[in-house]
């Protein structure tokens, strides 16, 4: 039976819990404390590719676009939005655990073909809301893979992103016909309340967990469509 290695762990801001790093030969694997089964494995990233191709959709060809990745997971969507945007783009990731970033710049990031490594990547230890501004719109387009969507299990302040005063200041940190997208474990249909509420058109897809099967995961796909700020 093969065996799995623990390699490291983090703590979780804000009484978050605890996640731990564990590795078997070539397949990596992340949990956290207190829930059970893995919160994500290295052999299944179907849905989050399909984060950043549909998100950065509107951008392929884009001078100087911008995008945003909120949490940088196994490295995954920042790799799929770097694919999908040309080489004049900029993509910034926000994480929030600095061992995360660590993980990613060591065996971990051969996974997703080491994104951290390419020029276009930018990467910010911190919360990503600190990114959103109110004032001055400075996103093409935002993805969101944080926590397990709007109903998130390791970090309380991660409902803020998914209220209506998170999604008005994300809609003003849009650029005019900006898209917003979600990755969510599943379907909240309060939570497209919400989003149609703060003015965006929304459309939802349902992807698979990897290709040709696994769990069905939702992508929100939320576009800003006025420049009227909130």
């Amino acid at each position: 039976m093969d065996s799995w290695t623990v390699l490291d762990t983090a703590i979780i801001p804000n009484n978050g819990g605890e996640l731990t790093l564990s590795q078997c030969d070539d397949e990596f694997s992340i949990s956290i404390s207190g829930v059970s089964g893995e919160l994500m494995n290295s052999c299944y990233f179907g849905s989050e590719e399909a984060l950043s191709e549909l998100g950065c959709e509107h951008i392929k060809s884009e001078e100087n676009a911008h995008v945003l990745v909120g949490g940088l997971g196994m490295g995954y969507t920042l790799a799929a939005a770097l694919r999908e945007v040309n080489d004049t783009a900029t993509v910034t990731v926000a994480e929030l655990i600095p061992e995360v970033v660590e993980w990613n710049k060591g065996p971990l990031g051969e996974c997703a073909g080491n994104p951290l490594s390419d020029p276009r990547a930018k990467v910010r230890v911190g919360d990503v809301a600190e990114l959103f501004d109110d004032e001055k719109p400075a996103f093409d387009s935002i993805l969101l893979d944080v926590d397990n969507g709007p109903k998130g299990i390791t970090h309380k302040d991660n409902q803020w992103l998914y209220s209506l005063s998170g999604l008005k200041a994300i809609y003003n940190t849009l650029h005019p016909e900006g898209m917003l997208a979600i990755w969510s474990a599943g379907t909240d249909p309060l939570f497209l309340i919400r989003l149609k509420k703060t003015g965006f058109r929304v459309t939802m897809r349902t992807v698979k967990e990897h290709n040709g099967g696994g769990r069905d995961h939702t992508i929100y796909l939320a576009k800003k469509s006025t420049q009227v700020y909130f």
